[in-house]
């Protein structure tokens, strides 16, 4: 089992998440995020005057995917986030050890989806 965590556009959430229930993936974990990357924030005017916004607004998005969806997940989310602007997001791909569906008691792969 994989937890992809996927750092996002707040305009890419609903194609995301389109794209990852047409692969079969339903369950996720939303977050409201702020971060900076390549594009080091930005300049903005606020009451004429000229401020840098350090860290933009994100989506963290958390997925939990059994081994043999970790690909087709990672394919749906890079083709719907991508806009091939600077600042697009970031995906990485951590082990899970376990998972526990706390309603059932169910465990593992089981209690992924």
């Amino acid at each position: 089992m994989k937890l992809i965590s996927a750092v996002v556009q707040p305009s890419a959430l609903d194609p995301v998440k389109n794209a990852l229930d047409e692969v079969g993936v339903t369950g996720m974990t939303i977050v409201d995020a702020k971060g900076r990357g390549a594009q080091s924030g930005k300049v903005e005017v606020y009451r004429s005057q000229r401020v840098k916004v350090d860290f933009l607004p994100k989506i963290l998005i958390e997925i939990v995917v059994t081994d043999e969806k970790l690909d087709t997940a990672l394919g749906a989310i890079e083709e719907a986030a991508r806009t091939g602007a600077i600042g697009d997001g970031k995906i990485w791909v951590t082990d899970v050890l376990q998972v526990i569906r706390v309603r059932t008691g169910e465990k593992g792969p089981e209690a992924v989806q």
